[in-house]
């Protein structure tokens, strides 16, 4: 099986994260750990040139997904899963669906930041986006469904 989880540095991807270890999974399933990096849209109507301090600010926070990713990828691997880490860059919605697209994904694991209202409708939802356009079943892990399966030990089908 080949399940892609999404991180994003929140507790919700954290929660995702740790029920992806816990779960009993088919054996020699594969995690892809993606993390996305959202560029800073401005809104100038003018010819725009990024300043250097943006440029730096987007690399500091690509090195700091780079680092969740391998954090993830280290934890994954030390329960016995085979993974592969990537960091890229674009909306979060459309670059989750064409990964799981792209690697034949056959889940794709997400936390929820439980937005709803305006917040939801002004910020999006990256999973309900995910649930309506994944080309791939998407399981997308609330703070209350976790809770319940924090204390279980990590397992692994044989």
């Amino acid at each position: 099986m080949k399940i892609l989880i999404a991180l994003d540095a929140s507790p919700h991807s954290e929660r995702a994260l740790d029920f992806v270890t816990r779960m009993r999974w088919p054996a020699g399933s594969r995690v892809i750990v993606l993390s996305v990096l959202q560029p800073v849209v401005h809104a100038v109507s003018l010819p725009y040139e990024p300043t250097s301090i943006e440029a730096d600010l987007l690399a500091e926070q690509r090195r700091q997904l780079e680092e969740l990713v391998a954090e993830a990828e280290r934890r994954l691997r030390e329960c016995g899963f085979s993974t592969e880490g990537r960091v890229l860059t674009g909306d979060p919605r459309e670059t989750l669906v064409q990964e799981a697209l792209a690697t034949h994904a056959d889940l794709l694991v997400a936390g929820s930041h439980g937005r709803t209202g305006m917040a939801k409708l002004m910020i999006g939802s990256v999973s309900s986006h995910l649930v309506t356009h994944a080309p791939c079943s998407v399981m997308v892990i609330k703070s209350s469904t976790v809770s319940s399966t924090h204390s279980a030990a990590p397992r692994r089908a044989s």
